[in-house]
């Protein structure tokens, strides 16, 4: 059974930190591409952050030199650290796995959880 379990969130002021994480089980995690997502009230879902197989990564503009993104494919997890946090950044996020095969893909979610940035 696939699951994909986020932690971490929660409510910080703004300028601080926090790191969100999210446990993998039930696929190969190495051979996937992990990505978090963020969507904030009233707003589309957007892409916040991603990791490759091989460990690349890609970010939003918004969030570039704040967030990194890093993996642990022995520990099956993707970690989010988030500094210098900022009132935009609140939002429910999600991580995501991808694997696109030969005519096929995989594509999972977590159920997300809560940031929000606030004095």
């Amino acid at each position: 059974q696939v699951q994909l379990v986020e932690s971490g969130g929660g409510l910080v002021q703004p300028g601080g930190s926090l790191r969100l994480s999210c446990a993998a089980s039930g696929f190969t995690f190495s051979s996937y591409v992990m990505r978090w997502y963020r969507q904030a009230p009233g707003k589309e879902r957007e892409s916040v952050a991603l990791i490759s197989s091989a460990g690349g990564t890609t970010y939003a503009d918004s969030v570039k030199g704040r967030f990194t993104i890093s993996r642990d494919n022995v520990k099956n997890r993707v970690n989010l650290q988030m500094n210098s946090l900022k009132p935009e950044d609140t939002a429910v996020y999600y991580c995501n796995a991808i694997f696109h095969g030969v005519g096929y893909s995989h594509d999972y979610w977590g159920q997300g959880t809560q940031v929000t940035v606030s004095s």
